[in-house]
């Protein structure tokens, strides 16, 4: 059993939760108790991920990048603080963009200079933004924008549901004027839920 099973504590509301999901008489074996254990952990988990905000567990210690930033200085800077994105900012510390590891790779591997996003703009009759690499010189010029963002309010089971959507593996946090507080990540999503459980 995962270590996140191990350590989440059902509580009756959500073993009543699981028997109202299966919509139907219980004549209970080993594998409907199985069932039901199951689908009651996860509403157990839901519970518990509901009740906590982003800003309880993001990260504030935040590397951010202004757009006009040389590419391979932004590519050393993920490269020395070991992480795989980071927004992108203005001078009013506004998030303007996100700029990933996947971003750089597109660069330096992608012939066709288009992204996924760019392809499904495509599909849907939109036109997709030319990326070359002998034109990209700086963070403004590969970034993804606008960026995913939540605020620091929001529920981390919402974060989450996001970030599972886009398939993206954190959001900048902002205030009202959209000036970057921090970032929540997937990986802060698990340590809160599995400290609370």
């Amino acid at each position: 059993m995962a270590k996140e099973e191990e350590t989440t504590k059902l509580v009756g509301e959500d073993l009543h939760a699981a028997l109202m999901e299966m919509k139907t008489y219980v004549d209970i074996t080993e594998d409907d108790l199985k069932k039901i254990y199951e689908i009651a952990l996860r509403h157990a988990r839901q519970r518990i991920a509901s009740r906590i905000q982003v800003q309880e567990v993001m990260t504030v210690d935040v590397v951010s990048v202004k757009p006009d930033v040389d590419l391979h200085e932004a590519a050393q800077l993920l490269s020395d603080k070991r992480i795989s994105g980071m927004p992108v900012v203005d001078r009013e510390n506004r998030v303007i963009g996100v700029i990933s590891e996947a971003d750089l790779l597109l660069l330096a591997g992608m012939k066709k200079g288009h992204t996924f996003h760019d392809i499904l703009r495509k599909i849907m009759g939109e036109p997709a933004p030319v990326r070359s690499s002998a034109s990209a010189r700086r963070v403004g010029d590969v970034m993804s924008a606008p960026a995913l963002i939540t605020s620091p309010e929001e529920s981390i089971d919402s974060a989450a549901a996001l970030m599972d959507a886009h398939r993206i593996k954190r959001l900048p946090v902002v205030d009202a004027e959209g000036k970057l507080l921090g970032v929540i990540s997937r990986a802060d999503v698990l340590r809160a839920i599995s400290k609370k459980a």
